[in-house]
């Protein structure tokens, strides 16, 4: 009897260009604690603390990489060499109008936008600190919802901010005119090479959630209603649940609204106003030809109103991973006493407990379960988000296995081996589009990429 191969292999990344990386090396890709990794549909970003590579990888049967498409973009950003600065996150930006820019976080808290060619697009700064991750996640228009909410949030020690995807499809729609460009493979003018110092900038918002500690990783998980008694208004609330070393869960209610007090609101109007008046009253005094040479120091905006709603402190249990669900009503957080939680993010409340899974790492996946196995494979593009059940991939490296749990409470339903010097990965939210058909579907799956080989395949669909 066959043994069944529960994975399938797509392409490989091995080349010369790794060797920047560490590649060569038994375990490079997981023994590297400054080693971030992104995936895309078709594409591999990898960074270290200065440099970040981007490779092409296109589907092949023979699992070779096809010369045509498989090519290396190499970027330095410009790091400050006074403040130490190097890169700490890196993330896909993917539109489905054909637009695919690769964000970058750096840790003295700004905020990168590059083209897949390696242009600057846009600089910010978010606030003052290390960007530990960027989450790019949305929820869907559908027929339960009345709103749609599509975001890239930034997670900070102790900060979260949150950018609104079309307000970045906006600018990037706007560099892309700028630029005359309308295909992905024409280099660009290097007359564009500063348009990403620009003065324009994202807006967004931000909140303070340092009230339990510092946190080592953060989401939003949502739309929440607002606090009892309290006035309805048009103002927003979201959800966000933090993780971290002195407490291993917390939950906020963020506010869109400022919320300021009164003397607050009083300062924050007149005193700007109060500076620029004398700015501009010493200028008229003070005259002179000469221009600055040095730019004005970056600024972050103010915090808005984080109001806690819940925390979980269990000394010396510290929180160090977490993953969302597609919907955001579950999230899978790691410990450090090798134990995954799973949390019911709109209840607060932990539903379910795994234990000895030390080093792990947790991602959501949809299968189809259930179904007929020849027709699944006939009509593999043919289904409806309802044909398929939620699931929870847990990589266990110490054991060297992958296993598939059903949500919330279901059985084990696969086992599957993992190379030594693997991770799993999963591409990245693709912000949806008005042209796009409610019809198709595209469930998340789960990549495997061996460092050591640099074989990348993918776990099949299929339970049954």
């Amino acid at each position: 009897m066959s043994r069944r191969n529960h994975t399938t292999e797509l392409g490989c990344i091995a080349g010369e260009d790794l060797s920047d990386l560490g590649a060569g090396k038994e375990g490079w890709l997981v023994n590297s604690p400054n080693l971030l990794v992104s995936l895309d549909t078709h594409s591999l970003a990898l960074a270290n603390r200065s440099l970040i590579l981007i490779l092409n990888w296109s589907q092949s049967i023979n699992g070779r990489p096809n010369p045509e498409i498989h090519r290396a973009v190499k970027i330095r950003p410009e790091l400050s060499p006074i403040e130490a600065e190097y890169i700490s996150a890196v993330e896909w930006l993917v539109f489905d109008d054909n637009i695919r820019v690769l964000a970058v976080g750096t840790s003295c808290g700004y905020l990168l936008i590059f083209s897949i060619h390696g242009r600057l697009i846009h600089r910010q700064i978010v606030n003052p600190g290390k960007i530990l991750k960027l989450r790019v996640r949305g929820v869907k228009l559908d027929l339960t919802q009345d709103t749609s909410s599509e975001e890239v949030c930034v997670v900070m020690p102790g900060v979260i901010a949150r950018f609104e995807g079309s307000e970045i499809k906006k600018l990037l729609q706007r560099w892309f005119q700028a630029t005359s460009s309308q295909f992905w493979d024409e280099d660009f003018d290097d007359s564009f090479e500063d348009y990403g110092n620009s003065v324009a900038s994202l807006p967004y918002q931000l909140w303070n959630v340092s009230k339990y500690g510092l946190c080592a990783d953060a989401a939003i998980t949502g739309v929440m209603p607002p606090p009892l008694m309290e006035i309805q208004s048009s103002q927003r609330y979201y959800c966000a649940v933090t993780i971290g070393d002195d407490a291993v869960i917390s939950a906020f209610r963020l506010s869109v609204d400022k919320n300021r007090s009164l003397v607050g609101a009083i300062l924050s109007k007149v005193v700007p106003a109060t500076f620029s008046t004398i700015a501009s009253f010493s200028k008229l005094l003070w005259r002179s030809d000469q221009t600055p040479t040095k730019k004005p120091e970056a600024k972050s905006q103010p915090f808005a109103r984080a109001s806690p709603l819940t925390c979980l402190k269990d000394h010396p249990r510290k929180g160090e991973k977490l993953t969302l669900s597609p919907s955001g009503t579950l999230a899978a957080i790691t410990d450090s006493l090798g134990r995954i939680l799973l949390l019911d993010t709109q209840a607060l409340v932990v539903v379910r407990l795994w234990k000895g899974y030390r080093e792990a790492s947790c991602l959501f996946v949809e299968m189809l379960a259930g179904k007929d196995k020849a027709t699944s494979r006939a009509n593999y593009n043919e289904h409806s988000k309802s044909d398929y059940c939620l699931c929870l991939a847990i990589h266990a490296p110490r054991k060297g296995i992958v296993e598939v749990w059903q949500m919330r409470t279901g059985p084990r339903l696969l086992t599957i081996p993992c190379p030594k010097g693997s991770k799993i990965l999963q591409p990245t939210y693709r912000f949806s589009s008005a042209k796009t058909s409610s019809s198709s579907y595209v469930p998340l799956e789960v990549f495997f990429l061996n460092g050591d080989s640099g074989q990348i395949s993918v776990l099949n669909r299929f339970l049954h």
